[in-house]
């Protein structure tokens, strides 16, 4: 067994020494009671021949029945302390082994959650970065002037433009211009994707969007499958494009942009630090607010299935299925103006 850490020149001993601690001692008082049983045993049968043999000598074996009359009395009294003491020391340490194992469970439920808060803090901030992208792109004096003024050659410009930042952010598949009835005029990369033209008015960023009070704002759509986009799964954010590229300017149209939402998740989820020895029967995974799963590191199909969380209406925590599986999960805390999606980063432990 090997020795915990020192601090302060004390042993600290963790949870794990305690359980097998506990298993020792288990086995070690179980040793000793079978030796006193087998002594016990052999005292009975002592008395037991003595008895035999002192009815063989008649009245001169008389003294020596009394001998072994009372070595057959302190062998039943020597088994009744040895059953009693067994009772007593299996109640006690199985008293011991339930409480330590409870709080190993403990333990590993609040790594657990640990760990979910880690997935959903990352995706957090790096979505948080996106609210920032689409707000200040939507500034751009390109997009702007297309669509204050719609032409082919402002279009042209605006997708050059657009394709600009698309090289330099490779999260992206692709940024679209729309006019306010939700008409896409211009996007990124026309050459993989030709949705000029595309209405897009009934798209839920869309319809939230158009209705942004300032260029401040943002909106975002559910994780999502995108025909236009050669039905990839993205995260859409979308803040509308005003007049002159001011806050408060007239609204002129949107800027959707399109996060490239599975490869990106995927890293995340596959990269929370889960023990080697724990991975096969782990899974850490995206839920948002409709439950749906949007990410797993199990390879698990993705928007199609839902998990159902019973967070007792708690922001966090754990709790054991009747199976033996350990869920534990962890509401979006949000990460400064990005206020979180009601997604939860959830950890599945399956029973060794």
């Amino acid at each position: 067994m090997s020795a915990g850490p020192n601090v302060g020149g004390e042993h600290t001993v963790s949870i794990s020494e305690l359980i097998e601690l506990t298993n020792d001692l288990r086995t070690s008082a179980a040793d000793k009671i079978s030796g006193i049983q087998r002594v016990t045993g052999s005292l009975r049968m002592l008395a037991l021949n003595a008895m035999i043999e002192s009815a063989r000598a008649g009245p001169h074996g008389r003294g020596f029945s009394v001998v072994a009359a009372e070595v057959r009395e302190i062998a039943a009294n020597v088994g009744l302390i040895s059953e009693q003491l067994q009772k007593e020391l299996t109640a006690q340490i199985d008293s011991l082994s339930a409480h330590t194992q409870s709080m190993a469970n403990a333990a590993m439920g609040t790594r657990m959650v640990d760990l979910a808060l880690n997935a959903i803090e990352i995706i957090d901030r790096n979505l948080y970065e996106r609210t920032c992208d689409v707000r200040w792109w939507a500034t751009d004096s390109a997009v702007v002037d297309c669509a204050a003024n719609v032409t082919p050659q402002s279009s042209a410009y605006a997708s050059k433009r657009l394709g600009v930042i698309l090289n330099a952010y490779t999260v992206y598949l692709d940024l679209w211009l729309c006019d306010l009835h939700g008409k896409v005029l211009a996007n990124g990369r026309p050459d993989r994707y030709s949705i000029a033209g595309l209405d897009v008015s009934q798209e839920p960023w869309f319809v939230q969007a158009v209705r942004l009070q300032s260029g401040d704002d943002y909106a975002v759509g559910d994780i999502s499958v995108a025909p236009g986009l050669k039905g990839a799964q993205v995260a859409t954010y979308a803040a509308s494009v005003r007049a002159g590229g001011e806050s408060h300017g007239a609204p002129l149209g949107v800027l959707a942009i399109h996060f490239d939402w599975a490869p990106q998740a995927e890293t995340i989820v596959r990269g929370v630090r889960i023990e080697p020895e724990e991975r096969d029967r782990t899974a850490v995974l995206l839920v948002d607010a409709h439950r749906r799963v949007i990410a797993s590191s199990d390879g698990a199909e993705t928007l199609d299935q839902r998990l159902q969380i019973e967070t007792g209406n708690q922001s966090h925590g754990f709790y054991t299925r009747p199976d033996g599986t350990t869920v534990a999960f962890h509401a979006t805390p949000g990460y400064e103006t990005y206020r979180g999606l009601g997604w939860h980063g959830v950890i599945v432990r399956r029973p060794g």
